[in-house]
């Protein structure tokens, strides 16, 4: 996506990239809290991971802890956004398919439909980029 960034079309230029920059803040809120809860208290990850039938909880606790924490904070800062975005978007669905699944239960339902909406947001900053206010613009 190219932003004009003449004078006629900055004001447009600097909106994009300041909705782009609240669209990763929201995004990456969610992860980067997420991620800290479980590396901070692996003990209570691993023994619900496990309860799921999870392979080797306290691995798996600690692998997905570090994918939400630094997943999101490269979404935050906009660093390598378009592979990060699609990494959170596939392990959102994933998670999605693993932990909420019993869609008799609504709240399951409404969370996996959550999922499926951060997913489908990843997918547009994906496709989209992070915007001028991100690492990725200041390395060109």
């Amino acid at each position: 996506m190219s932003i004009n960034t003449s004078a006629a079309g900055s004001g447009a230029a600097s909106s994009a990239s300041t909705s782009f920059l609240l669209g990763r803040v929201l995004l990456a809120a969610i992860f980067l809290l997420s991620g800290f809860g479980k590396l901070t208290a692996i003990a209570g990850t691993a023994g619900y991971f496990g309860s799921l039938g999870l392979p080797l909880p306290t691995v798996t606790a600690i692998v997905v802890g570090l994918i939400e924490l630094l997943g999101g904070l490269a979404i935050l800062v906009g660093f390598q956004t378009r592979i990060v975005a699609w990494v959170l978007a596939i392990f959102t669905v994933a998670t999605g398919l693993v932990a909420h699944m019993n869609w008799a239960d609504q709240m399951q339902m409404i969370s996996f439909l959550k999922n499926l909406a951060i997913a489908g947001g990843f997918i547009v900053l994906a496709s989209s980029g992070a915007g001028a206010y991100s690492i990725d613009a200041k390395r060109g």
